[in-house]
């Protein structure tokens, strides 16, 4: 279940999130299978929806543009906006945004296109699978544990990213804007809780401050690179990161 759970969680950090969302790197095929899998086994939208909503959130956070707008309280932002219609603003100004990119890789194209068989293999039918047939767990365990826990558990990791990280934490980066820096956010979301970093400097394939803070999916993509699979990592210099503290940030950092 917990290797599931770092699957799945890949394939929103690494892939819909600072890949195609961001662009903050390039991944060769193989790769970018790999993380389009993974981000059907997360059940979050497919990969096209995710990164238009998420650029949506970047261009208008914190307005009524944003999807999940942090300012309509912490339900909303972690799972209400899920329950509710888009507002109006959500979908005229998302529209005016070019999504081109998205649809002209092919793999972001085959996987919206396959995208609900995708997510009952991946998401609910392989992880009782292998453990039923490997070792004899039962159906029953195997199911409700590798397949819905892990499901429930990594939606609302996921979503402490929009609720808690825009409300609670440090903004050593940008004291002007919502997302926070949130320590808990960071462990269970594999390295996405370094928001305020994330939000003053979106195009950074790390998310944070490159060196050796807790990244699991900064390391994942370090990984990859030596591999010969990830090329183009957008970093930001220190320097930049450093005059930016100074000038906005709010001294904790």
């Amino acid at each position: 279940a917990y290797f599931y759970f770092l699957m799945t969680a890949l394939g929103v950090t690494a892939g819909a999130h600072r890949l195609w969302s961001h662009r903050s790197y390039k991944a060769k095929l193989p790769l970018r299978i790999f993380l389009a899998a993974a981000n059907s086994m997360a059940f979050q939208n497919n990969i096209y929806e995710w990164s238009r909503d998420h650029r949506v959130h970047h261009k208008y956070s914190e307005t009524d543009a944003d999807p999940h707008n942090a300012l309509r309280g912490f339900f909303f932002s972690h799972i209400g906006w899920l329950l509710v219609r888009k507002h109006q603003d959500v979908i005229e100004k998302g529209s005016k945004l070019d999504f081109t990119d998205l649809l002209d890789d092919p793999v972001v194209r085959f996987q919206r296109k396959y995208y609900k068989i995708s997510v009952v293999l991946m998401c609910f039918v392989l992880p009782a699978l292998v453990p039923w047939y490997l070792w004899g767990e039962s159906l029953w365990n195997a199911y409700f544990l590798a397949s819905i826990l892990r499901y429930a558990v990594s939606l609302n990791v996921i979503w402490l990213i929009n609720s808690a990280a825009h409300m609670y934490g440090r903004r050593p980066y940008d004291k002007t804007i919502s997302p926070r820096e949130n320590a808990f956010v960071t462990v269970g979301a594999i390295g996405e809780g370094y928001h305020n970093y994330h939000h003053t400097f979106p195009f950074d394939y790390s998310a944070s401050e490159l060196g050796l803070k807790f990244n699991p999916t900064t390391w994942f993509i370090d990984f990859m690179s030596w591999l010969g699979l990830v090329t183009d990592r957008k970093r930001v210099p220190k320097e930049v990161v450093e005059a930016r503290k100074e000038k906005t940030g709010d001294g904790s950092g």
